[in-house]
């Protein structure tokens, strides 16, 4: 196929929907060959031999200046087998604009060629959408279709390119269009000078450096010049011996605008006097290299404030420890906002964003120089300092807290504080330095908030509060994983009574979670990185969700008042409006009597949730499940509260019981629990009832149920349901026929039968 000459080969592509089309008004088609209006060869859709097109298309154009008729065109049959067609295309004023030939295939029984007229009837709305085409190429001008192109072909490339280069640094990404501006534009020197970033390049054709002095004498002028003007400068007029208030060289300069489009820097080309003249294609290009390095520096920088983004930061940061030797130290500080949810809420959220960028400001200019600071999400920074002791860093550290903590924003006569809690923490030579510095001076952070906001806490690994949040964050992930792979277990501890009212069998489902390796891990080392990390709801519908189905498989056999299981539930689950319908849709879903259940909250988060607890308490009870106040004891409004709350038991705090034999105080309080709980009309349940002394002790002081090891160890829930199933079933078979009064109540059942010992553990 002959090939098409180079100024056609640039919109070729553009032809292939009309070809698609064509092909699909009449399938018969193979090709599809466009000409121009003298007859040369544009674009075909397959490869043919033109030597059997060239002589239909001269004799089509001939013939469309002798035709009037609209689509003017002439067939020919080649062989038995195919056949063209040739269409002249023209625009309003008469001027043949091309040609458009179909090759095809002779179809039909009659083994000749469609007529021209149904031909053209068949492709006529395809060739007025090339009509236009052709138009619209005829009406730019061959010169202007030939730059749009090569415009449009260099701002793909530069995304293209930008794509690719996802770790290239911003600097690499700069130092890139100075290169093309003077590869492409055939400038001697290339700059881009962003003053409020901190950012000032340049680059000369030769490689060879200009001097410092005098780069900052033409970025001064030149940056004054540009916020004067507000738009691209061109100056092609040199200095002479005579007129001295021309430049001394031939500039084209491009504006770098902000996101509010006010200039912040300018892209600047320098030519010789010698050079030509910077022209409208040259002009043009710049300012696409303007508009790509705005994007740079919006992807590069937060919009608000002007730090870094945390993704610049990082490579930064990295680019700083490449340079600098092994044994320089360095330090991270991490900044949290005190409180700005309050100043929100009571001044507005453009108050928030105000702060948030008075601070950004703050931290800037109280930073030493050479430091890196970025706004690392929402109300939170980070700043990393080179090359300086931590007991240096502290001290920085104190004095972007009291800069900030003096400023006093206010709105007419209201004033407010405004202050940050401030981490510090040592980088160390890890595998990741930056992401390990930043997460231990996020809890250094946590700490400072912890111990009284607007102070400064560095990172200490004899610091307990600081290893309790750092533990945490190692083992967050985990949780996660465990609840994507349903990597938990349910184990049952038994609550046994303390003296002789003997009841239904009582239980509490305890979570467990499966390691790597398979190694169970108790729920003191995971719980609370769940509490810190809002994890609760989710492991709470977990333990709702697989107590229910496990429930719901022995429901048959165990029958409403075999048992009661109780489920420690999380005042972050309260919060969540979807939570309750879960419940109840999980408790009929898999059939399990309401009765078996027994659901406990810890008196902090019911106490702190009122409303919220005694509605979800109200619904569930209508059900028929019972509820539990755990911890009871240490919150500080305890019995004022307790008349607002419909629970069945209370279960005392261990913290008391553990000491109940050698603390006085512990011994009357657990005593006054338990009397006050009979004048309610409520049980009570010691925790942590370890040995056969405290056992008898708690039944003394007037306890009812006892937990701990001295009454019986977890087991997982299915064996244990497996047992008390047979257990029931057994039970069922003994009693007799006629003994319907005994049989149902489980509180006239024989000691070694309603405790047998497989259920102590």
């Amino acid at each position: 196929m002959t090939q098409p000459d180079s100024d056609s080969q640039a919109p070729q592509t553009s032809f292939d929907p009309y070809g698609r089309l064509l092909k699909m008004l009449m399938p018969s088609v193979n090709a599809v060959i466009v000409h121009n209006g003298s007859g040369s060869f544009v674009w075909s859709s397959d490869d043919w031999q033109l030597t059997q097109v060239e002589p239909l298309v001269t004799e089509a154009i001939a013939a469309a200046h002798l035709d009037d008729s609209e689509y003017a065109g002439i067939a020919r049959e080649f062989d038995a087998d195919s056949c063209a067609y040739c269409f002249a295309v023209r625009s309003e004023d008469a001027a043949v604009l091309g040609a458009v030939t179909l090759m095809a295939r002779i179809v039909g029984s009659q083994g000749v060629a469609r007529p021209i007229a149904y031909v053209r009837q068949l492709v006529q709305p395809a060739l007025e959408c090339l009509k236009r085409e052709l138009v619209l190429r005829a009406s730019l001008g061959l010169r202007e279709r030939d730059l749009g192109t090569r415009e449009r072909d260099l701002s793909l490339m530069m995304e293209m390119s930008s794509q690719q280069a996802v770790g290239a640094s911003d600097s690499d990404e700069l130092g890139s269009i100075l290169k093309t501006g003077i590869e492409h534009l055939g400038a001697s020197l290339a700059a881009v000078w962003v003053p409020e970033k901190g950012l000032s390049m340049s680059l000369t054709r030769s490689g060879q450096p200009m001097s410092a002095e005098v780069l900052a004498r033409m970025e001064k002028h030149l940056m004054a010049w540009m916020l004067l003007q507000q738009r691209t400068i061109v100056v092609n007029r040199t200095a002479t011996a005579a007129s001295e208030s021309a430049a001394p060289y031939k500039i084209l300069a491009c504006p770098v605008r902000h996101p509010s489009e006010r200039v912040m820097g300018v892209l600047v080309l320098f030519n010789p006097p010698s050079a030509a003249d910077f022209d409208a294609h040259q002009t043009r290009f710049a300012e696409l290299l303007a508009k790509k390095t705005t994007a740079i520096i919006q992807a590069q920088y937060d919009a608000s404030t002007g730090l870094m983004t945390r993704h610049a930061f990082e490579r930064h940061a990295a680019e700083l420890f490449g340079s600098c030797a092994a044994s320089d130290s360095h330090a991270i500080l991490y900044l949290d906002i005190d409180r700005l949810h309050v100043i929100n809420e009571t001044f507005g959220m453009h108050v928030g964003d105000e702060v948030i960028v008075q601070i950004a400001e703050t931290l800037s200019r109280e930073l030493p120089a050479g430091a890196l600071s970025s706004r690392i999400s929402g109300d939170r920074f980070a700043a990393l300092l080179p090359r300086i002791t931590l007991d240096a860093a502290g001290k920085v550290a104190e004095g972007v807290c009291t800069a900030v903590a003096a400023s006093a924003p206010g709105r007419g006569t209201r004033s407010f504080e405004v202050s940050v809690s401030i981490g510090v923490s040592p980088i160390s030579g890890s595998k990741n330095p930056l992401a390990h510095a930043l997460a231990t001076s996020e809890i250094a952070c946590k700490a400072a908030k912890d111990r009284g906001r607007n102070r400064v806490e560095v990172f200490q690994d004899s610091d307990q509060s600081i290893i309790r949040r750092h533990t945490d964050i190692m083992i967050v992930g985990s949780v996660r994983e465990a609840l994507e792979n349903n990597s938990f277990r349910l184990d049952a501890q038994p609550i046994l009574p303390l003296r002789g009212n003997y009841g239904r069998p009582r239980f509490e489902l305890l979570l467990r979670m499966i390691g790597e390796k398979g190694e169970v891990i108790a729920p003191g080392k995971f719980l609370s990185a769940a509490e810190r990390y809002q994890l609760m709801p989710s492991i709470d519908r977990w333990v709702v969700k697989h107590a229910c189905e496990l429930l719901g498989q022995h429901n048959a056999a165990l029958g409403p008042d075999a048992a009661r299981f109780a489920i420690n539930l999380s005042g972050q689950s309260l919060q969540d409006p979807e939570f309750l319908p879960f419940v109840i849709e999980q408790i009929g879903v898999c059939a399990v009597p309401p009765g078996l259940l027994c659901f406990e909250l810890t008196e902090t988060a019911t106490i702190g949730n009122l409303e919220k607890a005694q509605a979800f308490m109200s619904t569930l009870q209508d059900l028929g499940c019972q509820f539990a106040l755990d911890d009871f004891g240490t919150g500080v409004s305890s019995l004022a509260y307790l008349k607002a709350l419909s629970v069945s038991y209370l279960k005392i705090d261990g913290t008391f019981v553990r000491d109940a034999l050698t603390n006085s105080r512990s011994e009357s309080m657990i005593k006054a629990i338990a009397q006050l709980a009979k004048v309610m009309c409520m049980e009570t349940i010691a925790e942590y009832v370890e040995t056969d002394a405290l056992r008898i002790r708690m039944a003394d002081l007037g306890v009812d149920y006892g937990q701990g090891y001295s009454m019986g160890r977890p087991q997982p829930v299915r064996e244990l349901l497996r047992e008390l199933a047979t257990f029931e079933a057994t039970v069922s078979t003994w009693i007799a026929p006629g003994s319907a009064e005994l049989g149902s109540s489980p509180n006239h059942l024989p000691a070694h039968e309603e405790q047998p010992t497989a259920l102590a553990g």
